[in-house]
Parts: structure tokens; C-alpha cells; sequence
């Protein structure tokens, strides 16, 4: 009897054949956003809302690798409101940061692509990019000058054989190259002194292996900060620091936040972190956003059972407990998604209706919406994540 073929098998045939599609798709989408480039009204829209500063509206980011489709965001729904901090939460792989790239074209071309969907920026004198179509000449405007990103390892951010005032002193050059080198260096003095450095003439002439894991992501800040953005993409800016240094950065940010009001969109795993910074939370699950609305709505009356989850895995100070509580089984495979409710197989939650299609957003309260079909009767639905079909592309 002939062995069974393993699942994660790929032959040489259809290796040759996704290759080709792959090859196909990606040329396209490159003509496409080429051609985009010539005209104008292609990339630029209106905000649905002047109070937003960006709105992710159905954005679907796909990677097309030597395996399939890899739908690292698919359908994805919210908005950053200005002024304010937004917390993306999820595990590892859901897609957090794969939207902050997509924010920032940043995703690794032609291999990553945003397929489908729009991400609306505004620029706040009355006009909006869609960042999908927007061109690279327009896009080097915007980043690290209306939109920036503080990256998630300083050590791999920062360039080891350039110092520090190198460093910062590119992203004001880049974006003010009518300001003289006295007054770049002051701009970066200032800056160094913002975040929190005292000895900011000695930093200045460092090299980043000559500074703390704290220092550095303090210099990342800096950089992300030296042109007074809209908006703040903090990709996880804590991970590799120790508890007390985390406390100061995150302070920091909330300070600087305040001062150049400008918005944050705050990427972490840590739900504490979020409880104390963020005003509005996103949880995201298998590339897809299952739960939005307030901190309030989310960590005091959390409805996704996925989201529920989450909370009843962190330890509650106080309270002693032999185990903490973990999600039983994994997600599955983002290669050949189902058509159900993704969660559906590592909810304890299930019902009937689970088993049908991909469940909708859900109005539950005037900022509060759920993606489960528990919630389908009590609620306004306002629509299903679309998902962009890459054979018709």
C-alpha cells in the first residue's frame, strides 16, 4: 500500500507551479503600482472622518511564498483617531505587525503585497493618501516625518559603524535640507535632551555598542520623533528592556505624545502595558481583527472568547494560582485558512453557528464591536471581512 502523502509535502510539480503563479501576481501588482504612479486621483482619497488619522478600511496584505499565499492580514478594520493611542494586541503571527508595515510600505517586495483594501493617512491640510497606491517619491515625505516607527530590537535599528548624531542628524537632513549644520546639530542636541538624556553632548558622539539596551531605544525615539510625526507606530518598544527601564520609556512616550500631539498605534503583547497607555484596543487574531472599542470595553468587558482568553492568562496581582490559564490548541495554518470562524476549533465557546461562514463584525455598543456569531442577534452586523480571491487577480 502506498504511503500516505504528508500534508506539508510539496512536490516538485506544484513547487514549479506556485513559483509561476507567484511570478504571475506579483508582476501585475508591480505594473499596477506602477502605473499608479502617473496619476494622481489613484492615491489620492478623503478620510471618512476629518477626527481620524488613519483608517484601515478591508486591508488585505498577503505574502507569496514558496509554500502558497500567506494571508498575514485579511480584512483587517479600524481607525486611529488623532491625539489618541491605539493598542494592536495578538499573538505572536496574527498580523499586528504586518499592518504597521503596510502602514509604512515597508513589507518586503514583491514577495509581501497589500492586495487588496485601503489605508487612508490623513495629511491634515485637507488632503488624504490611500498608502496603498501612494507613490515612493510622496511616501519618502511622509516617513519619519508625518508617520514614523520606533522598531522593536534599538540594537538592530541603530547602524553600529555611524554615532549617534549621525544618525538623527540623516532624518532632519532628509526632511529640512534647507536648514544649515549648526541647526540640524542643535535639532538633535534638543532631541537627545527630549528623551530623557542628560549627557547629550557625549551621546552625540557614540556609537550605539557604547550605550545600555534603555539608551539606545531612547535614540530610536529620538529619531522617530525628530520631526514631529502625526503619528507614532511603537512596534513593541519594550520587549527587549527590563521592567523599570520599560516604566520610563513607556512615560516618555506618553509625554512626547502629549507634546507634539500626535497619535500613537502601540504594538505589544503585554495587556499591562496597554491597560496604562491605550485608549482604544484592537485585538487581532489569525490576521484578522476579532475585538475592538475602549480599553474600558475591552479589558473590563471583553466578548470575543479569544479575547477572554487573553485576560484570563494574565496573572492578577494578588492572586496566587498553581497554573496560569493557556489557550488550548494553535492556529491554524495561514497558508490554507478555513472558511469558518478561525477560532473555532480552539474555542470552548463554540455554537451551531460557528460551523458556517466567517462570522461578521458586530455593533454591540457605540464604540464596542465583536467578530462572533454569539453576539449576532444582540447586535448591529455591519459587515463581513473581506478577503481578496489572489486567482482573480
Amino acid at each position: 500500500m502506498a504511503e500516505k502523502k504528508k500534508s506539508s509535502y510539496i512536490s516538485g510539480k506544484e513547487s514549479r507551479k506556485i513559483t509561476k503563479f507567484n511570478r504571475r501576481i506579483t508582476k501585475k501588482l508591480e505594473k499596477e503600482r506602477a502605473d499608479a504612479n502617473k496619476d494622481p486621483a489613484l492615491y489620492t482619497t478623503k478620510m471618512r472622518d476629518e477626527n481620524n488619522v488613519v483608517e484601515f478600511d478591508n486591508v488585505c496584505t498577503y505574502f507569496f511564498s514558496d509554500v502558497g499565499v500567506v494571508k498575514a492580514v485579511d480584512g483587517v478594520n479600524f481607525d486611529i483617531p488623532k491625539h489618541t493611542t491605539v493598542g494592536v494586541v495578538g499573538e505572536s503571527g496574527c498580523g499586528k505587525s504586518v499592518t504597521s508595515l503596510s502602514l509604512m510600505q515597508l513589507l518586503q517586495r514583491p514577495t509581501g503585497q497589500t492586495v487588496g483594501g485601503q489605508i487612508r493617512f490623513n495629511k491634515g491640510d485637507g488632503t488624504a493618501y490611500n498608502i496603498v497606491n501612494t507613490p515612493n517619491a510622496i511616501m519618502e515625505t511622509l516617513r519619519g516625518n508625518k508617520i514614523s516607527m520606533i522598531f522593536q530590537e534599538p540594537m538592530t535599528a541603530l547602524n553600529p559603524v555611524f554615532r549617534i548624531g549621525q544618525q538623527i542628524n540623516e532624518v532632519i537632513e532628509l526632511h529640512y535640507p534647507e536648514m544649515s549644520e549648526e541647526d540640524v546639530k542643535a535639532r538633535t542636541l534638543e532631541m537627545l535632551e527630549l528623551v530623557g538624556i542628560a549627557n547629550k553632548e557625549g551621546v552625540y558622539s557614540m556609537y550605539p555598542h557604547e550605550l545600555s539596551g534603555g539608551m539606545r531605544q531612547r535614540i530610536c525615539i529620538a529619531i522617530a520623533l525628530a520631526c514631529s510625526p502625526t503619528l507614532i507606530i511603537a512596534d513593541e518598544p519594550t520587549t527587549a528592556l527590563d521592567v523599570t527601564i520599560q516604566a520610563q520609556i513607556l512615560d516618555l512616550l506618553q509625554n512626547l505624545k502629549d507634546k507634539l500631539n500626535s497619535s500613537i498605534m502601540l504594538i505589544t503583547h503585554d495587556l499591562g502595558v496597554v491597560a496604562g497607555m491605550a485608549d482604544y484596543v484592537v485585538v487581532m487574531y489569525a490576521g484578522r481583527v476579532v475585538e475592538k472599542g475602549t480599553a474600558d470595553d475591552i479589558f473590563h468587558h471583553p466578548m470575543h472568547p479569544y479575547t477572554i482568553g487573553l485576560m484570563k492568562s494574565k496573572p492578577v496581582v494578588g492572586q496566587k494560582v498553581d497554573m496560569l490559564y493557556n489557550i488550548p490548541g494553535s492556529v491554524p495554518n495561514p497558508v490554507s485558512m478555513p472558511d469558518y470562524c478561525y477560532f473555532r476549533d480552539r474555542c470552548e465557546m463554540t455554537c451551531g453557528r460557528c460551523r458556517g461562514s466567517y462570522p461578521p463584525e458586530i455593533r454591540v455598543s457605540d464604540t464596542h464591536v465583536v467578530s462572533c456569531y454569539r453576539y449576532y442577534d444582540e447586535g448591529t452586523v455591519l459587515g463581513y471581512p473581506k478577503s481578496v480571491n489572489v486567482e482573480e487577480l
